[in-house]
């Protein structure tokens, strides 16, 4: 499988280039260029996708070698895996940014749930007549299943039965829906019926997993979940252990997941969800994972990469200190300390990006959030700089959540200022234009993507990791960033 590769190309405003407007005060070293042909290309493309050129799960088994301490599985766009019908690229566009703002909301009410003063004493029970060492899988992305942007083929029970599943490094309880449904949105795999797998088992009421769910239940002694998204979207069901297999590098037993009965919402085309965040019940938890990482194919790509657990971290990674709450344990923080935009250094004040001492502020790095959200200060600093260092572009009007954005319709090529993350201990990590400049529509429209949020918690969105490894060292607490590495 050839992989995509994303470079950043330095570009010397003393050669000539056609099609290629640059701005003189841009130097060699603080400039990157664009290929807006082919991200219009690209664009173009991937209403196209074939979801039935995928591999099969056995195909993708052997493309995994078995590794005792290791395992993998393969990592798919969303839009790779189900056509939703748009009918040109600006309406997919504008249903991934509804769909973001849904995402970012139900972070932010997870976060101001987690800080609030209620305790588990004070929910809502769920009503008990309710129906409810190193791995590695490949990574899809998920923008036309409905919920999440990126997936997984991951086979359930045993025998193992294949199905998609959303990547989400903000949930920490993995479910999948389960038959008998008393109401199932549609999937492109066949439901999962548990009647068919010998390793399938109910967890008690007084189990250590049913006690961690923050929502429960209990019905003829087994346990009952509920887990509910800012957008509307639930999930309800029983709450049980099953078999996991990651292709051909390995399984799981006796993971604690739920099996919906009733799951409605924006997650039409998968089958559920893994949940990869720092909590007690994620999967990364569950399996006593050292370290994951993840490498995310552009979404407009009909590529794949992989998740992998227990895999070292490549040398050349750009590394950031792993920050974590006592308030909230599914989020994964990381110590960034300013923005750069064409090599200068912005004037942000850093605890905009810090973490106070009640757990609010902060920046998370997620895969499942698109655009990067920063508090208002520091976006209006950012988007100002960059505004500055561009008059030679052609301006148009703003898009959805974007307010800066430019027409390139008469380009083939641009010079555009590189956009940096600085990072506690030194490190930065500049960003490939094409995860900040992107094609809103297949009419040569290009937005910054970046945009401010009213929220204490900043967000590091997947467009922005895009073409990036991102590996989580759970035992050295860090996070690590390596350009190139699909």
């Amino acid at each position: 499988m050839v992989l995509p590769v994303f470079t950043i190309f330095i570009f010397s405003l003393f050669l000539p280039f056609t099609s290629c407007r640059s701005s003189p005060e841009l130097s060699r070293s603080s400039s990157a260029l664009l290929d807006v042909s082919a991200s219009l290309k690209q664009a173009d493309q991937v209403l196209k996708f074939d979801p039935k050129g995928l591999m099969s799960f056995q195909q993708q088994e052997q493309l995994v070698p078995a590794n005792s301490s290791s395992f993998s599985l393969q990592l798919h766009p969303r839009d790779a895996l189900r056509n939703a019908g748009h009918k040109d690229y600006k309406s997919l566009v504008l249903s991934r940014l509804d769909r973001d703002s849904s995402r970012v909301k139900s972070l932010n009410d997870r976060l101001q749930f987690a800080l609030s003063d209620l305790k588990r004493s004070d929910l809502q029970p769920l009503k008990t007549e309710i129906l409810p060492e190193d791995l590695s899988t490949p990574i899809v992305s998920g923008s036309s299943q409905g919920s999440g942007e990126y997936f997984s083929r991951v086979g359930v029970g045993q025998p193992a039965k294949p199905f998609y599943m959303v990547l989400d490094t903000g949930s920490d309880i993995n479910w999948l829906q389960c038959q008998p449904c008393t109401d199932c949105y549609q999937q492109s795999d066949p439901i999962f019926d548990p009647r068919t797998s010998s390793s399938f088992a109910s967890l008690p009421c007084e189990s250590q997993q049913c006690q961690a769910l923050e929502m429960s239940g209990c019905r003829a002694a087994k346990c009952l979940y509920q887990v509910s998204y800012g957008d509307g979207s639930f999930t309800v069901g029983e709450f049980v252990t099953e078999t996991l297999s990651f292709g051909n590098s390995g399984t799981i037993n006796n993971v604690a997941l739920g099996c919906g009965h009733d799951n409605e919402g924006l997650f039409v085309g998968s089958a559920g969800l893994l949940g990869l965040g720092g909590g007690s019940l994620s999967l990364t938890s569950q399996m006593k994972a050292s370290s994951f990482s993840y490498c995310l194919v552009d979404r407009d790509s009909g590529s794949s990469s992989s998740l992998d657990f227990n895999s070292g971290a490549p040398s050349d990674s750009v590394t950031a200190p792993l920050l974590r709450s006592g308030r909230v344990d599914t989020f994964y923080y990381v110590g960034l300390t300013g923005l750069s935009v064409g090599g200068q250094l912005l004037s942000i004040p850093p605890s905009l990006f810090q973490m106070d001492d009640s757990g609010y502020g902060g920046i998370i790095v997620d895969s499942g959030t698109a655009i990067t959200r920063l508090q208002t200060q520091a976006y209006n600093s950012l988007r100002d700089a960059f505004v500055r260092l561009t008059p030679y572009l052609r301006k148009t009007n703003g898009f959805a959540l974007f307010d800066t954005c430019y027409d390139l319709s008469s380009q083939s090529r641009v010079t555009i200022p590189t956009v940096s993350f600085h990072f506690s201990g030194g490190k930065s990590l500049m960003l490939p234009p094409k995860n900040y400049l992107i094609p809103v529509d297949s009419a040569g429209t290009f937005c910054f993507a970046f945009a401010p949020t009213t929220s204490s918690l900043s967000i590091i969105g997947n467009v922005q990791q895009q073409g990036t490894r991102v590996n989580f060292d759970l035992a050295n607490s860090l996070v690590g960033f390596s350009p190139n590495k699909c």
